[in-house]
């Protein structure tokens, strides 16, 4: 959108040779700038995030396997207000030869301090949703603010504490992981997302301690994430639901080697061994 019709098709050129090199290289790894794609709106951020997930969206489903950009500024496509979301595709696709006109009409419209109001009625509307949306919400958006205030709300109305957990914790969880498989969500999205989640079981934990029932254990599980591996949120969850039901939970924590994994499997006669790995660092 720098308004010089040579570079009208640039953002599509990339996504179609993406496409490209995936098909006829298939084991190469594709990286890109992105912040180049919005620097003819620099000054606006609401629209650069947006033209930066849109973007994203379309070159990761093609083949990209890494963008250069912002983490702290990316927004999730599918909350992009829609006549926004439609201008900027207009313009990274290059399917109108109005399209930058029509996004710098628009551009006005999400600078600086209307943005920062819709924010704050976005925000002061979510705070009166039922609580289960409110969970879903906080773990979309990654806010921890009011976390276990919502999840305390939601033990109360829960006839166990696990079920907070199991209930709309993991929905919440659940729409992330759609996001996310989508293109529609980002990694570092997904980790406050994570570490939203972690904050709300370790509020509910010594609640699902205390209603553990009495009686003979169920067996020995060890778990652990792999070593190359520091993610612990799935680890955890599993171990809180899995003492719940009365197994006797062995937790190795996190870059755990294969051998030490057998070696304490077989000390503690276990029944079962948990493995948890999602991306190496």
């Amino acid at each position: 959108a720098t308004g010089i019709e040579e570079h009208n098709n640039y953002a599509q050129d990339f996504i179609g040779a993406c496409e490209d090199i995936k098909r006829e290289l298939p084991h190469e790894l594709i990286s890109g700038g992105v912040s180049n794609v919005s620097f003819s709106f620099r000054g606006n951020d609401p629209v650069r995030e947006a033209i930066h997930a849109v973007f994203l969206y379309y070159a990761i489903r093609n083949g990209m396997d890494m963008g250069i950009v912002n983490a702290g500024q990316l927004a999730i496509y599918d909350d992009l207000p829609a006549e926004l979301r439609d201008a900027v595709e207009d313009v990274i696709l290059n399917r109108r030869d109005d399209g930058t006109e029509r996004l710098l009409d628009l551009a006005e419209k999400y600078r600086g301090s209307k943005t920062d109001e819709a924010a704050n009625a976005q925000q002061a509307e979510w705070r009166s949703w039922d609580v289960k949306k409110r969970l879903e919400y906080s773990l979309v958006k990654g806010i921890t603010e009011f976390i276990e205030q919502d999840t305390e709300e939601a033990r109360q109305q829960a006839s166990r504490p696990i079920e907070v957990i199991e209930g709309p914790l993991m929905d919440g969880m659940n729409v992330v992981g759609d996001l996310f498989g989508e293109g529609k969500m980002f990694l570092p999205q997904v980790v406050k997302s994570a570490r939203v989640m972690k904050q709300a079981v370790a509020y509910l934990e010594p609640f699902i301690e205390a209603s553990k029932e009495k009686g003979s254990s169920n067996g020995k599980m060890v778990i652990a994430t792999v070593k190359g591996d520091v993610h612990d949120i799935g680890k955890n969850i599993v171990g809180v639901v899995l003492q719940c039901n009365n197994y006797e939970i062995v937790d190795l924590g996190v870059m755990v080697p294969a051998e030490k994994i057998l070696r304490t499997a077989r000390e503690v006669k276990a029944a079962l061994i948990g493995l948890n790995g999602l991306i190496p660092p």
